[in-house]
């Protein structure tokens, strides 16, 4: 059978690229193939912390910082070389790949606003990852969504949408992923999608356990157990405008920093930033046309107990780890992607106006050829 795969690096930058196969024509999933988390060289992770920081700098002014290119060359080597590694120890043959699903790592990210179009910055060269595996790459998966007057964001509800389908599910089913930003996918009983990032996820969270050096995360929500939420200030995190406003909408993962939490202790940060996280995600039911009664959850955020007992307590839903309906929580993001170079090869469309907000539904993805890409790119 003829395997797509798809890579997937998330805001949070935990070091590793997802990789999965996946059989399908971008409609049904016929078959789920071998998936692994990747470690990056060591290097490769602080390299792409101070590009994110330099993005951040720039904010879609003036030249790209020359950082860019430096990271965009090492991000690609290094996921070139953990696909050949992955094909390799499931001895899968490059020529029964049929391409890559390259998302590339998200730099910076803006939702259109203020009479302003958005913008999007992944790093990614298809080319010359096509180029170095051999394999057709299709990459750059959300410029034309943004070019068009979509969010750019989020894309992954037309994989949700397929997923939900395998298992016979309806509106009582919507789909929460929680990696750096937190997205919902909902259809309502005429199938049509709902989809939008709700807030933060685990970004904030992160990122404030990082800087009391208490490690990359919170492990297990542990320090958020042990803490006690600041129910004042997660009342007037809870007043920003981003959350009552109509979707489509979409997050870069610095717009709800950990700064949130300043001022508290390290397990009341934790505890707090934790509580806001499920709390928008409460506010993002809330203008939904319809309510879920169920969440079934992806991402690193499924893992974290405490985050998932505030979703229960702070949305009144039913929460539930992927595994739970027989899905694989940390593979989908990587599956998506490999879904939605199968739709672009196809022609397909990867947003619709109720999940980016774009007049139409719009295809994306540029598609790189190993015969295109070797005579285009040193190696």
């Amino acid at each position: 059978m003829p395997w797509t795969l798809g890579l997937m690096t998330g805001t949070v930058l935990d070091g590793n690229v997802d990789i999965a196969a996946l059989d399908t024509d971008g409609v049904r999933i016929a078959a789920f193939g071998p998936w692994t988390l990747a470690p990056y060289p060591t290097d490769l992770r602080p390299l792409l912390a101070r590009t994110l920081a330099a993005a951040r700098a720039w904010n879609f002014e003036g030249p790209e910082p020359a950082l860019f290119a430096e990271a965009e060359d090492a991000l690609t080597r290094a996921q070139s070389a953990a696909v050949t590694a992955f094909l390799a120890a499931h001895g899968i043959p490059a020529g029964e790949v049929a391409a890559i699903g390259f998302h590339g790592q998200t730099v910076l990210h803006r939702g259109p606003g203020d009479g302003r179009c958005g913008a999007t910055r992944q790093l990614g060269d298809g080319v010359l990852m096509a180029a170095l595996t051999g394999i057709e790459t299709v990459y750059d998966f959300r410029s034309a969504d943004v070019a068009a007057g979509g969010q750019g964001a989020p894309l992954a509800p037309v994989y949700h949408a397929a997923l939900l389908d395998a298992i016979g599910a309806g509106p009582d089913d919507a789909v929460l992923n929680l990696g750096g930003v937190a997205n919902l996918t909902w259809r309502d009983g005429d199938g049509r999608l709902h989809a939008f990032d709700t807030g933060p996820a685990n970004a904030p969270v992160n990122d404030w356990v990082s800087r009391h050096d208490a490690g990359a995360f919170d492990v297990d929500g542990g320090l958020a157990a042990r803490g006690a939420v600041d129910e004042v200030r997660l009342a007037r995190l809870l007043a920003h405008p981003y959350l009552a406003a109509p979707y489509p909408k979409s997050l870069d993962r610095f717009d709800f920093p950990a700064a949130m939490a300043d001022g508290l202790s390290l397990e009341d940060g934790a505890a707090t930033l934790t509580a806001f996280s499920a709390a928008a995600v409460a506010r993002a039911l809330e203008r939904l046309p319809g309510r879920p009664r169920r969440l079934v959850v992806s991402g690193g955020g499924r893992r974290n107990p405490t985050l998932m007992r505030f979703l229960a307590e702070r949305a009144d839903v039913e929460a539930v780890p992927a595994e739970a309906v027989g899905w694989r929580g940390d593979a989908i993001e990587a599956e998506c992607f490999a879904f939605l170079a199968a739709r672009s090869r196809a022609g397909l469309p990867l947003s619709f106006p109720t999940t980016t907000g774009v007049p139409a539904p719009t295809r994306g993805g540029r598609i790189a050829s190993p015969a295109q890409a070797i005579t285009a790119t040193p190696m």
